[in-house]
């Protein structure tokens, strides 16, 4: 059974950092992009970062840019997402996702409906 397990949200102020970790289990994930989404009540969920777990190639979306960084541990399985410089509308669901990354191209990788596993989220709240 595969699993995507998301751990690190919670409080924090306007500027601090935060991290995300996101362990997979059940498969070996060494042929699969993953990425990090967001959801903020009433909006729709966006895509914040990926990496490519093989070669380590990432992408960001521009409103994080410069502030967020995405990576992976191939020794402890895990990805993270250190977020700096967090901002109020940073205030999200924080959702771990996987694809296979064939099926990714660089149009498609931002769509959530191409992401076949999901973790069960994590909350981020930057106060003001």
């Amino acid at each position: 059974q595969v699993q995507l397990v998301e751990s690190g949200g919670g409080l924090v102020q306007t500027g601090g950092p935060l991290r995300l970790s996101c362990t997979p289990s059940g498969r070996t994930f060494s042929s699969y992009y993953m990425a990090w989404f967001r959801q903020a009540p009433g909006k729709e969920r966006e895509f914040v970062t990926g990496i490519l777990w093989s070669a380590g190639n990432t992408h960001y979306a521009d409103s994080v840019k410069g502030r967020f960084t995405i990576s992976r541990d191939n020794a402890k399985n895990t990805m993270y997402l250190q977020m700096n410089s967090l901002k109020p509308e940073d205030t999200a669901q924080y959702y771990c996702a996987a694809a296979t990354a064939a099926w990714l191209t660089i149009a498609t990788l931002k769509l959530a409906g191409k992401y076949d596993y999901w973790g069960q989220g994590t909350q981020v709240t930057v106060s003001s």
